[in-house]
């Protein structure tokens, strides 16, 4: 996920194993997001862009569960990940 603005690109990374929430992998702003984003590319890894989940995300820690709030919104990009990577 990542979010563009005039100043700084914004990405978090978040990895999903089956075992509890997924979980946040990478985060950062500029370069960093930037990196993250390439090395996504890289490794045909989806990119879902959606600046208020970014926001949100982005207060988290590194390594830190996504809260139970925000359950829906990422099992509803991972269930598009799933049927794109199956199409």
């Amino acid at each position: 996920m990542n979010k563009k603005t005039e100043e700084y690109q914004k990405a978090i990374a978040l990895n999903y194993d089956h075992q509890g929430a997924p979980k946040v992998t990478a985060k950062g702003q500029g370069i960093i997001a930037e990196q993250i984003i390439r090395l996504a590319r890289e490794h045909d890894v989806h990119i879902h862009e959606s600046p208020e989940l970014v926001e949100v995300l982005l207060r988290l820690e590194l390594g830190d569960e996504i809260p139970e709030s925000l359950y829906r919104a990422i099992a509803e990009i991972i269930a598009f990940t799933y049927n794109l990577n199956n199409e």
